[in-house]
C-alpha cells in the first residue's frame, strides 16, 4: 500500500465539517485529507463521531457547517454518475436470502454503466465455489465477501468499509485483509475504512485518524501515531530462569550491553514500543 498522490488530487476533501444532534456536536469541526489509492482508517470509541461523519461522506447524511468535496462533488448534491464511482459495505446487510451469489451480482451489475465482468469479481473476492449457493447459506465471512463484490462491482475509485470483520474468527479476517490488500495494490482503490480493531488498523491502513467527541486529535501512519515510534522501548531477556525487563530510550545500546554481558546471544531477547492499541488508549484518555 503506497500513496503517492499530491494534496490537489485528494479523493476526499473536508474542511470545517459539523453536525450537531439535539443541541450535542456530534462532529465539531474535522479538517481531513485522503489521499487517492491509500487505505485510511477512522479510529474511536463508540459514539465518537466516525459513523456520522462517514454518512456525510456518503451523502446519507447533510452536514450543519463545514465544506465537504469527494471526488470532486459535494455529497450533499450527488448525481448518479458520482454515485456509480462509490463503493459503500456496511456494518451489516439483509434481504436478498434466497439468491445465489451469481443471481447477485450479475443482477447488481445492471445498476452501473461500466460494471466489472460479474464472473471476474465472484473470483476476485473467492467466491467461484459458492456461486450457486443462495446468500443465506453463506458464512459469515462469505457474506463479507458477497458484501465486497457489490461494493466493487461498479469500478469505484472510492471505497467505504464499514466494520467490516465485525463478527469473523481469526481466520476469517486474515483472509478479508488479504482481499482488501488486494483491492488497494492491484486496482489503486482508495479506501476508507471504520474499525474497532486495532490490529486491523495496523495491517492494513497506510494512515489512521483517532476520533473523540467528534474531533480528530491524531491522524498518521500507525507506526507513527503520536509520536510512537520515538517512545521509550521495553527490552526483555530471560536470566537466572525469570523474566527481565527495562525500559530504554536507547534499545539498541542496552541490548550490546546485554550481548556484552551475555557473550553473545541474549535468552529470550525482545523489544517492543508501545502497540497501536496502547497509543490510541492514551489518546482517547488524554481527552476525558
Amino acid at each position: 500500500m503506497t500513496t503517492t498522490s499530491t494534496q490537489d488530487e485528494a479523493p476526499v476533501r473536508v474542511s470545517g465539517l459539523r453536525k450537531t444532534y439535539a443541541g450535542s456536536p456530534a462532529v465539531d469541526g474535522i479538517d481531513l485529507d485522503i489521499h487517492a489509492g491509500e487505505v485510511f482508517a477512522l479510529l474511536g470509541p463508540n459514539g465518537a463521531g466516525k459513523t456520522t461523519t462517514v454518512e456525510m461522506l456518503e451523502g446519507y447524511r447533510r452536514r450543519d457547517a463545514g465544506t465537504v468535496s469527494v471526488l470532486g462533488v459535494d455529497p450533499s448534491h450527488p448525481t448518479p454518475m458520482w454515485r456509480s464511482q462509490i463503493g459503500i459495505v456496511l456494518q451489516s446487510s439483509s434481504g436478498s436470502d434466497e439468491l445465489t451469489v451469481d443471481e447477485l451480482v450479475h443482477h447488481y451489475a445492471g445498476y452501473y454503466p461500466d460494471a466489472r465482468e460479474p464472473d471476474e469479481v465472484i473470483a476476485a473476492v473467492g467466491l467461484t465455489s459458492k456461486r450457486r449457493t443462495r446468500s443465506r447459506h453463506l458464512s459469515g465471512g462469505q457474506r463479507r465477501r458477497l458484501d465486497v463484490a457489490l461494493g466493487i462491482l461498479g469500478r469505484p475509485r472510492l471505497l467505504f468499509l464499514d466494520e467490516p470483520t465485525t463478527g469473523f474468527d481469526p481466520e476469517a479476517r486474515r483472509e478479508f485483509w488479504d482481499l482488501i490488500d488486494g483491492l488497494a495494490d492491484d486496482h489503486g482503490t482508495t479506501i476508507v475504512l471504520t474499525t474497532h480493531y486495532l490490529d486491523e488498523a495496523e495491517h492494513l491502513a497506510d494512515r489512521v485518524a483517532v476520533i473523540v467527541d467528534g474531533r480528530i486529535v491524531a491522524v498518521d501512519a500507525p507506526a507513527l501515531l503520536a509520536g510512537r515510534e520515538q517512545e521509550s522501548a521495553t527490552v526483555r531477556w530471560l536470566e537466572d530462569g525469570a523474566i527481565r525487563s527495562v525500559r530504554s530510550e536507547v534499545p539498541t545500546r542496552t541490548v550490546h550491553e546485554l550481548a556484552s554481558r551475555f557473550d553473545g546471544e541474549v535468552p529470550g531477547l525482545e523489544i517492543a514500543r508501545p502497540t497501536l492499541e496502547e497509543t490510541y488508549l492514551r489518546l482517547i484518555g488524554e481527552q476525558r
